[in-house]
């Protein structure tokens, strides 16, 4: 009987120990498709005019510090690969096809590096972005399928 309570307590001992240590957040960024749309009008490519919604979150924390959603249910629309947004967003959000979701783990060096983004983000902080890609527009194909 003995063992079972010592076999019990070492397992909690271990969960507790592993559930305070922080997050390792990744090297380089993490995409994950979480909705692939069945048919593709078009991809995105460097210098498209792109709409999205987004959320983003601090990865160690999850806390939210921002999401288009929130702002009116306004989408966000700016220029791929122009430095528009952070170089983890700019390549995360290639190659995505209208209506497509993901969700990009982005390390602070893709994100806003050591300075971090004062008060909103801390030094070094990796984030975690929802997008979906709503539209690309100025494009004269922009909806021929591919």
């Amino acid at each position: 009987m003995r063992s079972i309570f010592a076999i019990a307590f070492a397992l909690s001992a271990a969960l507790m120990a592993s559930a305070s240590e922080p997050k390792q957040a990744p090297e380089d960024l993490v995409i994950e498709k979480t909705h692939v749309p069945e048919k593709c009008q078009m991809r995105t490519r460097k210098g498209d005019q792109v709409v999205m919604h987004y959320r983003g979150s601090l990865f160690d924390t999850g806390k939210q510090f921002d999401a288009s959603r929130d702002r009116g249910n306004q989408p966000f629309e700016f220029t791929l690969g122009a430095g528009h947004v952070t170089k983890g967003w700019d390549e995360g959000a290639t190659n995505m096809c209208i209506g497509e979701k993901r969700t990009l783990t982005i390390p602070s060096h893709k994100a806003f590096g050591d300075e971090g983004y004062p008060p909103v983000i801390p030094e070094k902080a990796a984030l975690v972005f929802e997008i979906e890609l709503l539209d690309i527009t100025g494009r004269d194909n922009a909806h021929e399928e591919l």
